[in-house]
């Protein structure tokens, strides 16, 4: 039976977590057939052998895409999307899982009765995999059940504290996405991209509606390190200056190809971004850093603000960088030393 519903979930050493978001999608009562579609990265634990068992037992329901090296999250994430063969793709992460055995019925119900929508999302939980506990996103800017998606597209652009749309929580046309993939492939593949989410969200927002649904149906992971969580430390915050500056690169240029006006709110968040870049570079006392980060500036037409400069003029002096490096350490040092203190007592 051909699916109406591809799951796509990609994994990449998850062994230990890639079983309960398989079992949260099996669970799943809808009216339509549904499949899994998975995209087993070249894991060096046993996440693929867990994958094959699935397999194993639900051979009607899961595929298992071609073992290959690892391909990065972007590439393995497209790959599965073009293997899909439901009218709709839904996704969830190997580390993540639904918590609403309806989830994909009343997504597909909505999407059956207006088909100007082209995606569906639903609210959602924070899971602190240290601690076990979930606390809802109150991050919703757009609750309204239907919105016109060209409204969402400053904000999913925009978005620091939490997604706009959480991809893991939607249901879209898989017609729709592969029709501007089609168009637009550059911005789905390519070394330089570090996400699938944030095209794809702006990208089917900007071709017709998109619902919204308030009910929690999915615990996302935190507290682990990620591709977008690198950890601590001078290497973690290398990283996490390369992936900060690939996922700006990406929504200056959804920016500029969907033609926005460069809004307050726009310019406010690359000059933002590009603060953060001086700081990472700051911090790392890395002079190499700090002249990427110059060029952050200018290939994000960022207008320097009073605290940008402030920090450029600090950076261009070697002497002072060096001092008010020391003079930041020692205050950091102290605020810790106080908390270990108050937390004593």
């Amino acid at each position: 039976m051909t699916p109406t519903i591809s799951v796509i979930v990609v994994t990449y050493n998850q062994e230990d977590t890639i079983a309960r978001t398989f079992d949260s999608i099996l669970a799943q009562r809808c009216h339509a057939p549904i499949e899994i579609v998975i995209g087993e990265d070249g894991s060096t634990d046993g996440t693929r052998l867990v994958c094959q068992q699935y397999v194993g037992r639900y051979s009607d329901k899961i595929r298992l895409m071609p073992q290959k090296p690892n391909k990065g999250v972007v590439n393995n994430y497209m790959d599965c999307l073009l293997a899909a063969r439901g009218t709709f793709i839904a996704d969830c992460a190997g580390d993540d899982y639904w918590i609403d055995p309806e989830k994909l019925e009343k997504e597909l119900r909505l999407m059956e009765q207006d088909d100007q929508i082209t995606l569906v999302h639903t609210g959602w939980n924070w899971f602190d995999v240290r601690t076990g506990n979930a606390r809802p996103n109150i991050f919703t800017p757009f609750p309204e059940t239907v919105t016109d998606g060209k409204e969402m597209l400053e904000s999913i652009l925009t978005a620091t504290q939490a997604p706009v749309v959480h991809l893991c929580t939607a249901l879209y046309r898989a017609s729709t996405i592969r029709q501007i993939y089609k168009e637009k492939t550059h911005l789905f593949r390519g070394v330089e991209l570090v996400c699938e989410d944030l095209q794809i969200t702006f990208t089917l927002a900007a071709m017709g509606k998109i619902a919204y649904l308030p009910d929690l149906t999915l615990n996302y992971s935190y507290g682990k390190e990620s591709i977008s969580n690198q950890g601590e430390g001078r290497a973690a915050e290398g990283k996490q200056f390369v992936f900060t500056r690939r996922a700006t690169d990406l929504a200056f240029r959804l920016m500029t190809e969907y033609h926005l006006t460069p809004s307050t709110k726009l310019k406010d968040f690359f000059a933002f971004r590009a603060y953060s870049q001086l700081m990472h570079a700051f911090r790392l006392h890395d002079h190499h850093l700090f002249l990427e980060a110059q060029s952050c500036i200018d290939d994000w037409q960022v207008v320097p603000t009073r605290r940008i400069k402030l920090l450029q003029g600090i950076m261009s002096r070697p002497m002072l960088w060096t001092f008010m490096l020391h003079i930041r350490n020692v205050v950091v040092c102290l605020k810790h030393f106080i908390t270990r203190r108050v937390s004593i007592r």
